[in-house]
């Protein structure tokens, strides 16, 4: 259920930064990302770790895609487009990076409850 759930996450989050994804386009994203995220995401806890990394990597590639979307117009961007392009990069960048932060967060805790307690300890002794 979980991985269903992240993956149609990342499948929302990739329409979204597009802005040309067609719905078999947007199926076909939910499909593969939920058959990566069932077979990656042993616990709950990695399959939102890798939802919420594709995630800011949306969000990252929002940016890029609006500007390359401005600039395939062939002509000088209006006031209206580079407001979008300036929304775009404020807005994708500080969401990429508090994705990719939680991201990483989830990724560790993950590992951390992998381990067994006395390992963690010991190994960070040494």
């Amino acid at each position: 259920m979980n991985a269903i759930l992240g993956a149609l996450v990342v499948a929302v989050g990739a329409w979204l930064a597009s802005n040309a994804f067609s719905a078999v386009q947007a199926a076909l994203v939910l499909v593969a990302a939920a058959a990566f995220l069932s077979w990656r995401g042993r616990t709950v806890s990695l399959i939102w770790a890798w939802s919420t990394l594709f995630l800011g990597l949306e969000c990252f590639a929002w940016p890029i895609a609006t500007m390359l979307h401005v600039r395939s117009a062939g002509r000088e961007p209006s006031h209206d487009e580079m407001g979008a392009i300036l929304s775009a990069t404020l807005m994708g960048l500080f969401s990429a990076v508090f994705w990719i932060v939680f991201a990483y967060g989830l990724f560790k805790r993950a590992k951390s409850a992998a381990e067994p307690d006395g390992s963690s300890r010991s190994a960070k002794k040494q």
